[in-house]
């Protein structure tokens, strides 16, 4: 298991330095498959060399980057083979997940992301998405995503979880969502949460496989 970014003598400046490198990421100032220096991470980020190596060690056991031995740190570009990897781990992860969440999860919190989804999916009718829609979509999707995996109550499946959301994240940085898409995420989500609320496992997990096999094929038209 990878040591977290906080592990080691300067934990808080190893947890910047990884949050700097993933923020520069998403917001491309580094771009996925460029080779860059540790004095120019340095500069980009404003962060220590000592802090920076801790991150970086963790950043590549999560698959994110490459130390090559005076060349650099290369940046990991996604391609179709890791959308296809990360995304078996999630459904791996997940069918599990999910028929836990079927059975154990409060009626009043899969109500309470059935409405948000609902709302969300009222406010893009008759209009393409912005970024702020775009926000929402992320955030609406996290959080559904990471209450699925939390009702399995194990701490190494949350950690495996959270170290595969930053490559899930670099697969998806180059797609566009038009409002259809949007609203197509959405309903998938919403007969998982039906079959959920239903105290239906297998119908949860099969509208899950169903949600992760569409949403493979809509990451893959963006590589």
């Amino acid at each position: 298991m990878a040591q977290t970014p906080g592990d080691g003598p300067a934990p808080s400046l190893s947890a910047l330095a990884y949050d700097r490198f993933m923020e520069a990421l998403f917001s491309r100032k580094l771009a996925p498959g460029a080779l860059v220096s540790q004095g120019e991470l340095v500069e980009t980020l404003g962060v220590p060399v000592g802090p920076l190596r801790d991150a970086l060690r963790v950043l590549q056991a999560e698959g994110l980057v490459t130390i090559r031995a005076r060349s650099g740190i290369e940046i990991v570009k996604p391609d179709l083979a890791m959308a296809r990897n990360t995304y078996q781990i999630r459904s791996i992860l997940e069918q599990a997940a999910v028929r836990a969440y079927a059975e154990t999860a409060p009626i009043d919190a899969i109500v309470a992301h059935e409405d948000h989804h609902k709302a969300v999916l009222a406010g893009l009718e008759g209009r393409e998405p912005n970024a702020d829609d775009v926000r929402v979509l992320e955030q609406i999707d996290h959080d559904l995503h990471r209450d699925i995996i939390a009702s399995l109550r194990n701490p190494m499946v949350s950690d495996t979880y959270r170290r595969i959301h930053g490559l899930l994240n670099l697969i998806l940085l180059e797609r566009s969502l038009s409002g259809p898409l949007m609203a197509r995420t959405l309903r998938e989500h919403l007969e998982i949460l039906a079959a959920c609320r239903a105290r239906d496992p297998d119908t949860a997990e099969k509208a899950l496989e169903a949600h992760f096999s569409r949403a493979l094929e809509r990451a893959m038209a963006f590589l």
